[in-house]
């Protein structure tokens, strides 16, 4: 079964998505990361963020790998620095060519067809994996997403983080809404724990663990 988690940057997407993944024993695709990791690569090898067809081919000759939930491109551990406030600057650059998304898109169908995955992003369940068995789409109010990119990155001023947030939102538009099939869940006061159970219990209704 493939699970889709989708929703803005801050909605809880990621944390949520790797609970899910270790409770169920799924395979866990983080969408955003491999996006983040050609824009790293990009960057340290000098490729024009706005070249597109530049972009596919370094990101077919350095396809992204994961090992856990360590993050790899070129021989390089990019864990830690694709989640670098200059990363976050320019990743919806990347990410707006049609051709690096057709790219990205069959890489991350190859991924998620590997087996049971949880797979999140902006568009897993309206592009990338329309047949997903499970969709979600998480959503939080903006000061709440502000927050915890602020506890993410405490060196960025909250005012600018805000800014980056409603940048990124008005740039990713395109991709940002949820599938029709999709449950609309607001992470807004709930824990993760309580998101993560609900979606398992989705999980287990489609499919009950086990059986």
């Amino acid at each position: 079964m493939i699970v889709a988690i989708d929703g803005p940057a801050g909605a809880g997407k990621s944390t949520v998505a790797r609970r899910v993944a270790g409770e169920l024993d799924f395979r866990y695709v983080d969408t955003g990361a491999m996006y983040r990791a050609l824009a790293w690569l990009a960057l340290e090898q000098d490729v024009e963020l706005d070249d597109g067809r530049a972009l596919v081919a370094l990101g077919r000759a350095h396809p992204v790998r994961f090992s856990g939930s360590a993050v790899y491109v070129a021989g390089h551990d990019v864990t830690v620095g694709i989640r670098e406030a200059r990363i976050d600057r320019v990743v919806s650059a990347v990410a707006r060519h049609p051709e690096v998304r057709a790219h990205m898109r069959d890489r991350q169908r190859e991924l998620a067809a590997t087996g049971d995955a949880v797979v999140e992003g902006r568009d897993i369940g309206t592009v990338v994996c329309p047949g997903a068995g499970v969709k979600v789409y998480l959503v939080a109010d903006e000061t709440e997403r502000a927050r915890r990119r602020s506890a993410e990155r405490p060196e960025v001023a909250d005012e600018a983080l805000a800014t980056d947030l409603r940048s990124r939102d008005e740039r990713d538009a395109a991709q940002m809404r949820p599938a029709d099939d999709a449950a609309v869940i607001d992470t807004t006061r709930l824990p993760v724990d309580a998101v993560a159970a609900r979606i398992i219990a989705m999980v287990e209704a489609k499919s009950p663990v086990g059986a």
